[in-house]
């Protein structure tokens, strides 16, 4: 019988998080930010051009909601038909009816749906210019926050909506020093690696500044590299994770976050996970696994063992030939979909319903 949720690390870890967080109530939050980064041309998946690229969270957040996009006309999905992985965020989170936050850590665009700002301001170029004003106070405010969210929830799920995101995570654990140069991922199926390398050079040329300089020192990496969806997720996950697990649901952008709890608050790692897609792990050009392993060892990875092969639509089948891969939460959400209903919601299940919810957004595009 073929797992449901993959799992690499530890086998005594794995089993104890799951142990934490089997059978009970999650809270789904996701984590939105704009940066500059993502208008590079070529950089970002996100949006048909990159102007829209500063629509993409807020759309994602209102699909979460609404099942449609309100900040913009039409749905989240590309001119080649290819859907956010909001559907499946949205298909998990509402299969196992796990309520759901909106959270900014900066952006250009507020989505026109309920969320909580932390204060931050969407971030610049990292090329050219520093990259996120007062970091510090972004994490403070998403800090509390998390600690406050702990008494009302079992666990959270944080999951982040923010283009350009795996170029802002390249670069700030390159700034830290961590060899990752050839294991970040994209929502491209091509990986545009060399262009990411080339801007964060260019920008470290710029800042007279070279790889390695910010060992040790989160805050500087993330005000020069980084983005304000970072200090937003790692505050909440920290002020979170003295109370209770938390799942990082990303891809390897999650790492950078990793980093951050791992020099801030590393005490609170025994209740963090990783929570991805099949996808990421099956990437050849990503290794996710090996970024972990470098940032913070003991951490677990799980990943839903989704499989697009036989769906319908050509849109959705795109996830196998590597396209989009992870975003929205879309793994972790899948992961706590299965284990909040003690594994009775099966991922012939899930992928039912995304099916539909896709079949229903097509319509509504052609409306």
């Amino acid at each position: 019988m073929m797992k449901k949720i993959i799992e690499i690390g530890n086998e005594d870890k794995i089993n104890n998080f799951r142990l934490k967080i089997e059978g009970k109530k999650p809270l789904f939050i996701c984590v939105i930010g704009n940066t500059e980064t993502a208008k590079i041309p070529g950089i970002s998946a996100a949006g048909a051009k990159s102007e829209i690229t500063d629509y993409t969270p807020a759309a994602d957040v209102e699909y979460l909601y609404y099942g449609k996009c309100k900040c913009l006309e039409g749905v989240p999905i590309t001119p080649e038909g290819i859907p956010t992985p909001g559907l499946i965020t949205k298909a998990a989170l509402d299969l196992a009816n796990i309520p759901r936050l909106i959270v900014s850590g900066g952006v250009n665009v507020f989505p026109q749906a309920p969320y909580i700002d932390l204060g931050g301001e969407a971030g610049g170029d990292i090329s050219k210019e520093k990259a996120v004003k007062d970091p510090i106070k972004i994490f403070k405010n998403a800090k509390i926050l998390g600690k406050n969210l702990s008494f009302f929830t079992d666990y959270l799920v944080i999951g982040e909506s923010i283009a350009g995101g795996t170029t802002t995570a390249l670069g700030m654990l390159l700034s830290m020093g961590y060899d990752v140069s050839d294991k970040i991922s994209s929502s491209l199926a091509i990986n545009p690696i060399q262009l990411k390398l080339e801007s964060i050079d260019s920008g470290m040329k710029a800042k007279k500044l070279s790889r390695g300089d910010f060992k040790n020192e989160p805050f500087k990496a993330i005000e020069f590299f980084g983005d304000p969806m970072q200090p937003a997720h790692a505050g909440i996950a920290i002020g979170a994770a003295s109370r209770i697990p938390v799942i990082l649901a990303g891809g390897t952008q999650m790492t950078a976050i990793l980093a951050i709890i791992n020099i801030l608050n590393p005490e609170v790692l025994e209740n963090i996970a990783i929570g991805t897609t099949r996808w990421i792990l099956n990437d050849q050009k990503t290794d996710l696994e090996g970024i972990v392993a470098e940032v913070s060892p003991k951490v677990p990875i799980l990943a839903a063992n989704l499989f697009f092969d036989e769906m319908r639509f050509p849109g959705l089948r795109a996830y196998e030939n590597g396209m989009v891969k992870e975003g929205v939460g879309a793994g972790g959400a899948v992961i706590a979909c299965v284990l909040s209903s003690k594994n009775q919601i099966s991922m012939i299940d899930i992928c039912k319903r995304i099916e539909k919810d896709y079949e229903t957004i097509t319509t509504l595009k052609q409306v």
